[in-house]
């Protein structure tokens, strides 16, 4: 497991379907050591705190293995490392074998893996389309959001270290798969709602999901 590519990015407004739109999604790729800090790294602000960032979603990480699907889906696009606004571009992590829960080392620095990314229309504009974000959902190559247990420095090519495995074994592709493909799914419902890492913000929308079924 390795860091393929690192990225980082500051907010910019863009114009889209006649709106001026602050985002942060447009990130560039980094050469050399990058200082990880608790809410993100070095260079790199998310532009809308109320659904990015906080100590919950520092980093955002997004498997390599996952690009070659999308340059199916989008022949005519340039899709490069970071095309997804994530911050690591990763080999080896994919959502169906990463736990939340799940610790790594990355460099100097330790990090935990908190929630899949729940895409926004953001993504649609980083695309230039607005149907990405059901594709997104549908495939479930969601990629995941990790807090920082210990500040460091990384680079890209830093090998990826597990150095703690929840044994809940709550993966990042289940919890994902519960917010669209499988949202009616009780057993997986209960599963969550048993996880006692579960985010306060995802713990009331899986409970209603319950009690309406």
């Amino acid at each position: 497991m390795k860091v393929i590519s690192v990225h980082v990015g500051k907010p910019k407004t863009v114009e889209w379907k006649g709106r001026q739109i602050k985002t942060s999604i447009f990130k560039q790729p980094v050469d050399g050591v990058v200082k990880v800090e608790s809410l993100n790294l070095e260079g790199d602000e998310q532009s809308d705190l109320n659904v990015h960032g906080g100590i919950s979603k520092a980093v955002y990480l997004y498997p390599s293995e996952h690009y070659d699907y999308w340059k199916q889906q989008y022949p005519d696009k340039e899709i490069s490392w970071g095309a997804f606004g994530e911050n690591l571009t990763t080999q080896g992590l994919l959502e169906t074998e990463v736990n939340v829960g799940d610790q790594y080392q990355i460099g100097s620095a330790i990090f935990e893996v908190t929630e899949p990314r729940m895409p926004c229309f953001k993504l649609g504009i980083r695309m230039e389309d607005d149907g990405i974000i059901k594709k997104f959902l549908e495939a479930n190559y969601t990629g995941f959001y990790v807090k920082v247990v210990k500040e460091g420095e990384l680079q890209s090519g830093d090998e990826i270290d597990l150095v703690h495995k929840d044994d809940y074994d709550f993966t990042v592709a289940e919890m994902a798969a519960l917010y669209y493909k499988e949202k009616s799914n009780k057993e997986l419902l209960k599963k969550a709602l048993g996880f006692s890492k579960l985010l306060d913000g995802w713990r009331p929308f899986f409970e209603d999901k319950l009690r309406k079924l």
